[in-house]
């Protein structure tokens, strides 16, 4: 199994274009770390093929299609696993201001600003949304210049319009960095992805940053919404949930190879944070990768 490897990932438009669109009917071995973050917003329609969502604080499975818009700083990995006859992925990453740093505040924007601002916690789009909205994505490819501009523009209309929706973190995730911490994150993210298995003291991290823990404390509240701990506790959660589904280890040798030395404070902390039981949350696991 791949370790978890929280990194900055640093993108770039296509020459010629604001906005960068991909489009593959074969899995990309390498292409995307596995569990990065970008400032750019990510927009995938998954046609005909199966994998895992990984984003932010969620992590569930998906057959056939998919559609999400990933926001901004919103930590994710890839996705698609394997496709099955003539089944495509599309990507398209974008800025918030790819056409110019007022033009989402124009008043006719207002429902696109909105989309954005939703798009911080994760958007999965329903099936009538996937049904209408997928085929233009996946045309999109096929447009150039204003063209493709005009085209996506429509695309986004429409995704801010439909109501076929659900947020896939409520309570957020999403980094509220400016461009000049994007370094500082990416460090705090490495290292507890290589050392979330042990005990993480507040003064070894904020070292690491150059930081007191108080200082430390104030900022990563502010970036993430979140504590160190229950960040560092939801990380081990989340790793739980890809061995239970992934592995044929027991439930109590998951819960001390994610990082929990205590098996009622994991059993705790794994039903508050996924709403059941880690062997419910396994057993649903294995029917849902089941189905065809």
């Amino acid at each position: 199994m791949k370790n978890i490897k929280p990194t900055f990932k640093k993108l770039n438009p296509e020459f010629g274009s604001s906005i960068r669109v991909k489009h593959n009917s074969q899995k990309v071995e390498g292409d995307t770390p596995f569990w990065h973050f970008h400032p750019e917003l990510e927009l995938i329609y998954v046609n005909k093929a199966k994998g895992k969502r990984h984003i932010g604080s969620h992590l569930s499975y998906f057959n056939n299609s998919q559609l999400i818009l990933i926001g901004a700083n919103l930590p994710h990995s890839g996705f698609t696993d394997g496709f099955t006859t003539n089944g495509t992925e599309t990507v398209i990453q974008f800025k918030e201001d790819f056409l110019g740093e007022n033009f989402v505040n124009l008043p006719e924007m207002t429902l696109v600003k909105s989309l954005f601002a939703k798009a911080k916690k994760g958007i999965l789009f329903n099936i009538e949304a996937k049904k209408e909205i997928g085929p233009k994505i996946e045309d999109l490819i096929n447009y150039n210049g204003i063209d493709r501009i005009i085209h996506f523009l429509e695309i986004l209309k429409d995704l801010a319009r439909t109501k076929d929706y659900s947020l896939l973190n409520v309570d957020g995730f999403a980094f509220e960095i400016e461009p000049q911490d994007n370094k500082k994150i990416d460090i705090i993210f490495n290292f507890v992805s290589n050392n979330f298995k042990r005990s993480i003291p507040l003064d070894e991290i904020a070292e690491k940053v150059s930081m007191t823990v108080p200082a430390f404390c104030r900022y990563f509240k502010k970036s993430t919404n979140k504590t160190f701990t229950q960040f560092v506790n939801e990380f081990r959660i989340v790793h739980a949930t890809k061995l239970l589904a992934d592995s044929q280890s027991s439930i109590t040798e998951i819960c001390f190879e994610s990082g929990f030395n205590n098996f009622s404070h994991f059993n705790k902390l794994f039903k508050k944070f996924t709403g059941q039981s880690p062997l419910k949350y396994r057993n649903e696991m294995k029917q849902l990768l089941v189905q065809k």
